[in-house]
């Protein structure tokens, strides 16, 4: 490249590669594998990677060195070649480039942020940082790009070791939520003023989040004069298929907010978590065709299956949620708990929900990986300060099989019975993408377990000194992508022990139509997902960026049409009314499962109010 960094960000919009964790993973290295060691034992892997990236538009090339520190390579032995794995990072990345593109020597955070003011001075931060800046800049990188940091001290001192090692020009890109801030609650705003004050040349966001949600928090940080910015969004949030994340969001997808990204004023587009040479290439033809053309460039799960041997259920008493179903159309509504200690708010939704006549309150565990109160003790206090039905969630994310036995033997004791277990969010969703996720055993073997347990015996065939008497609830897809494979997991959960299933949201009934009618063999009662849209963004953010949601063209075609606001929720619970009525009388259909979009209660219960419910199933 004959003009240099500095001077190329600040006359066009430059293209960033995109995953290369990713991308190495897709050739089978195994996730627990420390990917940085690969600059050393299979740098022909990495180079592929780059190479694909720089064919696909990329003029920055970021080094295989995000996790490259002692800090992070003890784990694996490897802290000795803390220098040889930042020296190798950049003259793989230089190798490719050859001039075409610019190498950027990436650093990312530490492990868990959460701990290191146990573990680690700040002295001691910047001499990790230091280190790994030196070899970079040692080695050749053209920039230094530390990148998913959430700390505004942690930042600080990185940017501090950085300039204390060398000169080269330092782009500094931190990571929030999916509500614009850092987990520390810092603010987009407060984010661009931070990063400005620092000098760094270019500041911006990677990582946690999707386009749409990272674009809302750029425009708020493009406000902040004298900072150029940078947005390098995960293509949508991952899910699990087949023991591998899959990332959702299209290259066309990514591509339109590359341009929304560049109409807010960034000087640096590109990709994190899930990005591919394919969305890397539609970002660079974006770009070509707005401001500027940039240079030429040539399983940790595993499935328990129940035991063969024969297991009575002991006989239970029906819960009030089980003698609804028998009598009518029944109506759940959820709420997810709160993130701190105080619940009135909560006590207030909940009393209004069984004002209207709702059958029974869902109660989310942890949603979307989020750190909130335990579903547990919430669902004990709205059953008896409400005096309405909980169906309390369990997840396999956070808890390992011991832990979940206990809890679900706590949930009996605390006199919970109706339970939806579900596998949960990879935590690389949510608040605390550094935190580790269990899944000891998957939704099926969750289910076996709470069998096991209404049959006196725990998961390793143990006897217990009472039987639980849980009404064991799955989750269901019926719009799967691998709907053979959703068909399989759905039969084997029945097998497992399940008594009812909950789908994801349905807005076309057809699609639940063809799944009821293959799944005619698991005689399970089926509560269909009901999710009002709010906007034709929500509408696009739903379906291009969340696991498990597909919205029909037609639907947003809908929500389109409709303006924001009032007239776009209008349409939203419209929508939702009109594909909860069209299932009603389906096969095994006993009832709805209302999801309020952002907290509105009020738009779940119209909803309701606009249905002619049947009087029984």
């Amino acid at each position: 490249m004959q003009e240099s960094f500095l001077d190329a960000v600040q006359n066009r919009v430059l293209v960033c590669d995109g995953a290369m964790g990713t991308m190495l993973y897709s050739k089978g290295v195994y996730i627990n594998q420390c990917f940085d060691e690969l600059n050393l034992s299979a740098p022909h892997l990495v180079s592929e990677v780059h190479a694909a990236y720089l064919k696909a538009g990329a003029v920055i090339l970021e080094t295989n060195t995000y996790g490259a520190n002692r800090h992070r390579l003890a784990p694996y032995g490897l802290e000795a070649k803390t220098r040889d794995i930042n020296r190798r990072g950049v003259e793989i990345a230089k190798q490719v480039a050859r001039g075409r593109a610019y190498v950027a020597g990436s650093i990312g955070r530490l492990k868990s942020t959460v701990l290191l003011k146990d573990m680690l001075t700040s002295d001691d931060i910047k001499s990790i940082y230091a280190e790994q800046a030196a070899s970079l800049a040692n080695a050749g990188a053209d920039l230094i790009l530390i990148e998913t940091v959430s700390s505004f001290k942690m930042m600080s001192l990185a940017i501090q070791a950085v300039r204390e090692v060398c000169d080269l020009p330092l782009v500094a890109q931190m990571t929030v939520t999916e509500d614009g801030s850092t987990i520390y609650g810092d603010e987009p705003e407060e984010i661009a003023v931070f990063l400005r004050d620092q000098k760094v040349d270019v500041g911006g966001l990677n990582c946690s989040v999707g386009p749409q949600q990272m674009l809302a928090a750029i425009e708020r940080m493009a406000k902040t004069e004298d900072l150029l910015i940078s947005a390098q969004p995960n293509a949508g949030l991952p899910k699990l298929v087949e023991g591998r994340y899959i990332y959702l969001c299209s290259p066309e997808y990514m591509a339109e907010y590359a341009r929304r990204f560049i109409a807010k004023g960034a000087s640096i587009v590109g990709g994190c978590c899930g990005t591919t040479p394919a969305h890397i290439k539609a970002i660079a033809d974006a770009v070509k065709s707005e401001r500027g053309i940039a240079p030429e460039v040539f399983d940790v799960q595993f499935e328990v299956e129940p035991e063969e041997r024969e297991r009575v259920e002991v006989s239970r008493e029906p819960t009030r949620l089980e003698l609804a179903m028998k009598d009518h159309f029944t109506v759940s509504v959820e709420i997810s708990p709160p993130r701190g200690i105080g619940i009135d708010r909560i006590i207030d939704r909940a009393t209004s929900i069984k004002d209207a006549g709702v059958d029974a309150i869902n109660i989310a565990d942890g949603p979307r990986a989020s750190a909130r109160m335990s579903p547990i003790l919430l669902g004990h206090i709205i059953e008896e300060r409400v005096g309405i039905d909980t169906i309390v969630h369990f997840c396999c994310r956070d808890r390992n099989i011991v832990a979940l036995q206990a809890d679900l033997m706590a949930a009996h004791v605390a006199g919970l019975r109706n339970v939806l277990l579900v596998t949960g969010d990879p935590p690389k969703v949510g608040d605390y993408p550094q935190s580790t996720a269990v899944f000891d055993i998957d939704s099926i073997g969750l289910s076996a377990m709470a069998q096991n347990l209404n049959c006196g015996v725990d998961l390793a065939g143990k006897p217990i000194n009472q039987s639980t008497e849980f009404f064991i609830g799955v989750g269901v897809n019926p719009g799967a992508m691998d709907l053979e494979k959703e068909l399989a997991r759905f039969a084997a959960k029945g097998r497992a022990g399940a008594h009812f299933a909950m789908t994801q949201p349905v807005y076309e009934p057809r699609i639940l139509e063809r799944f009821l009618e293959q799944s005619s063999d698991v005689d399970l009662p089926i509560f269909v997902g009901i999710l009002p849209l709010i906007s034709y963004r929500n509408a696009e953010f739903m379906h291009n960026e969340v696991p498990g949601m597909s919205i029909p063209k037609g639907v947003r075609e809908r929500m389109r049409r409709a303006r924001t606001g009032d007239e776009a929720k209008r349409e939203g619970v419209a929508i939702a009314a009109d594909a909860l009525q069209s299932v009603i009388g389906m096969d095994r259909v006993v009832g709805a499962y209302l999801v309020p979009p952002v907290g509105r209660i009020d738009l779940a219960l119209q909803v309701i109010e606009r249905v002619q419910l049947p009087s029984s199933p």
